[in-house]
């Protein structure tokens, strides 16, 4: 960065960005706020985006398909959940349908099962329909589809 005026060049901002890049994968979105705070115009944001695309710092569907992957093993997402952030991160629907395709639906339905379980040993409501609707609450939140939910519902909560 250059003290005098706080700006970057073209080349100090592909660096920096390549370093972002490679620390984790980016989407597109992210990578233009970023240089946005950088201060840098339009031009140059074209620009410093065309090369890191062009020396593969930023794909996109290695984005979704990791971003996929990781809300799903580490934070237990639902795919509708996962598909909504991923829409909000300027997606298209063909690269968040590669995304998704990381989750193996055995994997899917296994997970879904022992979140709702062990929520369901968590919650202290006494009263069914109470029960039901906390669980119920819980699990949509976090992106599950609703007929899975309603259908785990019925099997905890008779």
């Amino acid at each position: 960065m250059n003290p005098t005026h706080g700006s970057f060049t073209v080349e100090e901002a592909k660096r920096t960005l390549e370093r972002y890049c490679a620390y984790q994968e980016r989407c597109h979105k992210e990578v233009v706020e970023k240089l946005r705070k950088m201060n840098m115009i339009q031009l140059a944001i074209d620009e410093v985006v065309g090369h890191l695309i062009e020396h593969d710092f930023l794909n996109e569907t290695r984005f979704a398909s990791a971003f996929a992957r990781g809300k799903f093993r580490i934070k237990s997402w639902g795919k509708q959940r996962i598909i909504r952030e991923l829409k909000m991160r300027g997606l298209n629907d063909r690269t968040i349908k590669v995304g998704l395709q990381e989750i193996e639906p055995e994997d899917y339905y296994h997970v879904f099962d022992t979140l709702s379980r062990k929520r369901n040993n968590q919650l202290k409501e006494k009263d069914k329909y109470k029960r039901r609707k906390k669980l119920a609450d819980y699990l949509l939140y976090r992106g599950w589809e609703s007929n899975l939910v309603y259908e785990k519902i019925q099997e905890l909560i008779p």
